[in-house]
């Protein structure tokens, strides 16, 4: 769904970013280290719609997770963020091994936002038979 909303904003003529959470926190952390932290975030400051996939898959680090914070507060109420995650929200302390991180994403992800919960069984195992999900 969110590579559907991404396309249609392309189609529109939207500048579109995908990330997958690892790849992003690996780039936000080169880019601090290199000293060209503010930069890239100014860079990512002008797309119009951001993409981030599997938030949750690996815990983030204190590092990272701050990173990822900055991120999301700079685009606050300033551009679009889709995030893809199996974790329910009550989960994300866990993720940003943080709770007041993890609070303080969720307030800015979820001002403004409508959230999609989506349950049932896997789209990418809708052919593979006699599969309990």
């Amino acid at each position: 769904m969110a590579i559907r909303l991404g396309i249609k904003a392309c189609q529109a003529r939207k500048r579109v970013i995908f990330y997958s959470a690892e790849q992003l926190t690996d780039e936000l952390a080169s880019a601090e280290v290199s000293g060209m932290l503010n930069k890239k975030l100014d860079l990512l400051l002008r797309i119009d719609l951001f993409i981030i996939d599997e938030l949750g898959y690996l815990t983030l680090n204190n590092q990272t997770a701050k990173l990822l914070f900055q991120l999301v507060s700079k685009r606050y109420e300033k551009g679009s963020i889709i995030v893809t995650t199996n974790k329910p929200f009550e989960q994300w302390g866990e993720i940003f091994t943080d709770d007041v991180i993890a609070a303080a994403v969720l307030d800015r992800l979820l001002h403004h936002s409508y959230p999609f919960f989506i349950n049932g069984k896997s789209y990418r195992l809708k052919n593979v038979k006699n599969l309990k999900q």
